[in-house]
């Protein structure tokens, strides 16, 4: 039996509607989940689960980034200041203090409840994220709620769950997963307002509940990476007001007493920081880290069109049904939902393929509109018919390149083939390969739902089996357990050479920073020292160690490989000589 809809319009109102023959057991089971709000939250928290703890747990602390925010919450935890942020002796002003002190709030809470050694597990500096991550899906379906009908919603938020990008978020002890919490809550609240004066409404008592949930989401987003959510609030609400030449609707989300709310929650640190550092916090993260991004900082440059590109891959699986979504879109731009959703993706959007630093965590706030907007095409059964439809190989393909890549990779660099992760290697590719034969527009939600299935058994390949088992990425790792397993009591460690975050995370804040011929006046300073010298450093050591003197063993030797500088390692653990 034809199954046929009113095409609705972005931003309306829904009603129930009941599918006629599902076609497939995976569409039977949202049918079972969006009978209630309930029912459609513990589904997605469930598949965000699945999704984001494979390698939770086990993946060691990933240079640089994350490991450098691990270490100076880290330090914030042993100072017990929880003002100033830094890096060993070195301030950290870069990103204000959001994210330090939701992870120290998890190191704290597991060290109450017992947990031992909770400040060198680096999945408890990663909680914040997995919650933002979890978060952000439960926001963009509630989001999605005001464009679309709640199945379509739950499609949404199951296509911003099974992302490349937000899969990688998530595992990372970092800001960004958290950011796109905030974002989503602050743009789902801004178009409740905004779509409520598109269509003419006008309560007597206008509800709190959206200014309360726009401000604090502003607030939280500014603690968390300094203006950047402004950005994406503020070119929306510009572009609207030129669109519609009016503003009258963000009186809705009552300004005044909100931008006081605001400054309530955010103002109490910057003052505290500014009083204890002066305007040095200001000067590096607006002068050294926001404005450098206009040049190509830290050699992360791109042309403008990278994001584009690389959002066939970090979109995945939704990118597919994403293009072939982007025709019907374009033809209802006017219409008011897609208007709000085109404002909040395409200025920010231009603005990050304009500037010369990219990096592609950058564009992750903008992906719930491409979701929402996805959806709203396929509610519709408005997917293009043209050429765009082979994109649906898509879906196979990405699976194919990713297990192929990371089990060659494994082969390599460890001589094992990894056989743990081929069944989910090859359940992804079958669930991707039938997401690809199954497709055509009138049942693109079958295909959908077995590509989110793909994703999930490529997260658990990925992430779950292979990532762990690539040891040499990891060297820091390999050091932290050499030490761990001498002797004598408290050792301390000097590193030349060799010096990314990660060691320091996992040898001790105390742990030295140095050169071959340090590393070794180090050693001469007393016994249970431990100097980590890198082949490139040892001949410096060596000679150092003649001049002044110093008798040493060599305790052990890693070999791995820096993927931060993309270089092999070889990295020898010296001791003076009496040290076990």
């Amino acid at each position: 039996m034809a199954e046929t809809y009113p095409r609705p319009r972005f931003g309306e109102p829904r009603g129930p509607k009941n599918r006629v023959n599902p076609g497939s057991r995976l569409v039977a089971v949202i049918d079972f989940v969006t009978a209630s709000h309930v029912r459609s939250i513990a589904f997605l928290m469930l598949c965000g689960l699945l999704l984001f703890l494979p390698g939770f747990f086990n993946i060691p602390p990933i240079d640089r980034d994350e490991a450098r925010f691990a270490q100076a919450t880290k330090q914030m935890v042993e100072s017990g200041d929880f003002v100033d942020i830094r890096f060993q002796d070195d301030v950290r002003y870069k990103k204000p203090v959001g994210i330090y002190w939701l992870q120290s709030a998890a190191i704290e809470t597991a060290s109450a409840l017992g947990l031992p050694r909770a400040q060198l597990r680096i999945w408890l500096y990663r909680m914040p994220s997995l919650v933002g991550a979890i978060g952000a899906v439960l926001l963009t379906y509630w989001a999605a709620l005001g464009f679309v009908t709640q199945r379509s919603a739950v499609l949404a938020a199951l296509i911003m769950a099974s992302s490349v990008l937000l899969g990688v978020e998530a595992r990372l002890a970092k800001t960004d997963a958290m950011l796109l919490f905030t974002v989503v809550a602050a743009m789902g609240a801004m178009a409740r307002a905004y779509l409520s004066w598109k269509r003419g409404e006008d309560p007597a008592h206008p509800p709190w509940s959206w200014p309360a949930v726009f401000w604090t989401a502003l607030a939280g987003g500014i603690l968390l990476k300094g203006p950047l959510i402004l950005m994406f609030v503020g070119l929306a609400i510009v572009s609207l007001a030129i669109l519609d030449r009016s503003a009258e609707w963000i009186r809705r989300l009552r300004p005044v007493w909100g931008l006081i709310w605001m400054l309530v929650l955010v103002l109490p640190w910057f003052v505290a920081i500014f009083w204890r550092a002066g305007d040095a916090f200001f000067a590096d993260s607006i002068g050294g880290d926001m404005l450098s991004k206009l040049a190509a900082q830290e050699s992360h440059g791109a042309p403008p069109g990278a994001y584009l590109l690389l959002f066939w891959l970090t979109f995945w699986p939704g990118a597919p049904l994403a293009g072939m979504a982007a025709p019907a879109v374009w033809r209802a731009r006017r219409e008011s939902g897609v208007q709000f959703l085109l404002a909040w993706l395409v200025p920010s959007w231009i603005v990050f393929e304009l500037v010369l630093t990219k990096l592609p965590h950058y564009v992750l706030p903008l992906y719930p509109a491409i979701a929402i907007l996805t959806v709203g095409a396929l509610e519709r059964r408005a997917l293009s018919r043209s050429w765009l439809r082979r994109g649906a190989g898509w879906w196979f393909v990405i699976p194919a390149l990713i297990s192929v890549i990371a089990i060659v990779g494994a082969v390599i660099l460890t001589r094992q083939p990894v056989f743990q992760a081929w069944p989910f290697v090859a359940a992804a590719l079958i669930f991707g390969l039938f997401a690809w034969w199954l497709y055509d527009d009138n049942c693109a939600e079958r295909s959908l739902l077995n590509a989110v299935v793909a994703a999930i058994f490529l997260s658990a390949a990925l992430y779950g089996a292979v990532t762990p088992a690539l040891t040499p990425l990891f060297p820091s790792a390999e050091i932290a357990r050499a030490l761990r397993n001498v002797v004598c009591v408290g050792p301390k460690a000097a590193a030349a050479g060799f010096q990314e975050p990660s060691l320091v995370f996992m040898t001790g804040t105390s742990t030295l920073l140095t050169d071959g011929s340090g590393a070794a006046d180090f050693l001469n300073q007393g016994s249970c020292r431990f100097a980590l010298v890198e082949a490139r450093s040892e001949r410096s050591f060596a000679q150092r160690a003649e001049a002044i003197g110093l008798r040493y063993n060599m305790a052990k030797r890693i070999e791995g490989y820096n993927f931060s500088q993309g270089r092999a390692v070889s990295i020898a653990i010296f001791r003076s000589e009496g040290t076990e």
